[in-house]
């Protein structure tokens, strides 16, 4: 089992930053793949940014140039600095880890956070 807790979510301005954090417990050896996911209010669920075991990324084009995906293996945690923000960026992000590899689907991820509350406004 695996247990993943975000934190980091909060209020920013347009243009602001904010980090966030995953930090991953449990059977940790076994996961093979992280990501971030955001979900807008009455929107599908998207994915934001991955990274494997070795510290390869992608990103979503919404994102890219802006959001930073990276994993501290001594920490067990991988954080997405996320800055120059924008209100379109409001949502609930989530932390996802899967034990296979790369899931193509969300659904095939094997273990979720509970995910953190991200509002940019002015």
């Amino acid at each position: 089992q695996v247990q993943l807790v975000e934190s980091g979510g909060g209020l920013a301005q347009p243009g602001g930053s904010l980090r966030l954090s995953c930090a991953a417990s449990g059977s940790i050896f076994s996961i093979q793949y992280m990501a971030w996911y955001r979900q807008a209010p009455g929107k599908e669920r998207d994915v934001v940014a991955g990274i494997v075991t070795s510290g390869s990324t992608n990103y979503a084009d919404s994102v890219k140039g802006r959001f930073t995906i990276s994993r501290d293996n001594a920490e067990n945690t991988v954080y997405l600095q996320m800055n120059s923000l924008k209100p379109e960026d409001t949502a609930v992000y989530y932390c996802a880890a899967a034990l296979t590899g790369k899931p193509r689907l969300d659904y095939e991820y094997d273990y979720w956070g509970q995910g953190t509350q991200v509002t940019v406004s002015s």
